[in-house]
């Protein structure tokens, strides 16, 4: 009966949209964990008041992220998107150990790099994996998934880290915590299917109409091998050179992806998710009560994403997100000023950093990995992708180690108008060279890209 054969479809598409939480919570866990904890840490461990070594903490693991961001993409290609997952949990999980149990600063940090390795190579991985088991129709919601799950580790860690003030060594139990979401990674990642991608890249045709049997249902398997087939039989004969990236007719997209990225941090997000607490507290706040409403309100635009992401498209969800980013970046920045009174500023400050995370959980968060994954053809979409998360990572990078350095040096009138000017330069370059791939398959985005590569 037809409407079995679309709620078994129904229910492929929903299994492949739940794979995406299983990278994200473990990791958006592990990393903002240290927002309630830094204090605790930099006092157990000799280097509160130091602010060089406290982003030292964040961004050693945003370093890690680079190096291991850069190897996804072989990763992913050499033994499949499932195996890249599971094997990036164990750096996780042995880092988040060794954090747990360090004695000195030089320690920690080791552990923090750890972390990051595993942490660079699960979201390139799990960007391609949403894409390529995802159908054409839901894939942006299915990848929306990934910024829900990110809310919910950083509701995770807000919540284990509370202690953190009042009991003493409480960040190391937060650190234990964290193994487990990442074991968990690797146990679930062993019941979940292959990308049939990546399957027919390597000559498993057979395989590939198994894993989407299990995906779409059987009515749907030979329409989606048939759109498969219309793509290059023959790429894992190929060599793939990363030059063809940088000089080859890809690097208009490697460009675009690695400017969004670049400017997804630039915006100053993670400046927010990771020194809420600081900036909080300045500000006369309770960090717990104020923590808690960022949470809040990064889960409730991870929603709104889902809802609308294959309704408006990316494109337009990137240009929406931003402009609310330029309005509440502007409501920070006249916080700062003398317009308002004291009382008023701090108001205004905690309500245009809600409006922030909200808007950039709109947008800016979920649809730059989407949109890369979706716009790079299968032989050179794992390697590419990686290369333009590198990008993200280092800029993360420097972030996090000089933003609590910039806010004591120029005060956060002048950063947040920088925050704010690179919002705005988002907006305008979106608007001039992103593409919209609402609703088209993998080869379709293919075809239209040709006329300009």
């Amino acid at each position: 009966m037809e409407w079995a054969r679309m709620l078994e479809s129904l229910l492929g598409s929903i299994h492949s949209g739940m794979y995406s939480w299983q990278h994200y919570l473990p990791s958006s866990m592990v990393i903002i964990l240290v927002n309630e904890t830094l204090e605790s840490i930099s006092r157990d461990l000799g280097f509160h008041g130091n602010t060089m070594a406290e982003g030292l903490v964040v961004s050693t693991c945003l370093g890690g992220a680079f190096v291991g961001s850069l190897f996804s993409g072989l990763i992913a290609d050499g033994v499949g998107r499932r195996r890249a997952l599971q094997l990036c949990a164990l750096p996780m999980i042995i880092g988040a150990s060794m954090s747990a149990a360090a004695k000195s600063l030089w320690a920690m940090l080791l552990g923090r790099l750890f972390v990051g390795t595993g942490m660079g190579i699960g979201p390139a991985v799990a960007a391609l994996y949403v894409t390529e088991v995802s159908p054409a129709y839901v894939r942006g919601t299915h990848g929306s998934f990934t910024q829900i799950a990110t809310g919910l580790g950083l509701m995770g860690s807000l919540f284990i880290g509370f202690p953190a003030k009042a009991i003493e060594g409480w960040w190391r139990i937060c650190f234990w915590a964290s193994v487990a979401p990442a074991a968990i990674l690797a146990l679930f990642m062993e019941f979940s299917v292959e990308s049939p991608y990546w399957l027919f890249k390597r000559g498993r045709a057979a395989d590939a109409e198994a894993e989407f049997e299990k995906l779409l249902g059987g009515p749907y398997v030979k329409s989606a091998m048939a759109e498969l087939s219309k793509s290059d039989r023959g790429d894992e004969a190929d060599t793939f050179k990363f030059s063809e990236l940088l000089y080859g007719h890809h690097r208009k997209v490697v460009f675009i992806g690695s400017t969004l990225f670049a400017l997804q941090q630039l915006s100053g997000i993670n400046a927010v998710f990771y020194f809420s607490s600081t900036v909080f507290e300045t500000a006369g706040v309770p960090s717990e009560s104020a923590n808690m409403c960022v949470g809040i309100a990064n889960l409730l635009g991870s929603f709104v994403a889902m809802i609308l992401m294959d309704r408006l498209g990316r494109k337009v969800l990137l240009i929406g997100s931003f402009s609310g980013m330029v309005v509440a970046m502007f409501l920070q920045i006249t916080s700062a000023t003398s317009l308002v009174s004291r009382g008023s500023g701090v108001y205004l400050s905690v309500g245009g950093m809600l409006l922030f995370v909200l808007t950039f959980a709109i947008g800016a968060g979920p649809v730059p990995s989407i949109l890369l994954s979706e716009m790079f053809p299968g032989r050179v979409r794992a390697n590419a992708v990686s290369v333009c998360m590198a990008f993200h990572w280092i800029v993360n990078f420097f972030v996090g180690l000089f933003f609590l350095r910039l806010l004591e040096q120029i005060g956060p009138l002048v950063l947040n108008s920088i925050f704010g000017a690179f919002c705005l330069l988002a907006v305008l370059f979106i608007k001039k060279n992103v593409l919209e791939t609402k609703g088209k398959s993998l080869q379709e985005i293919e075809i239209a890209l040709l006329p300009s590569e």
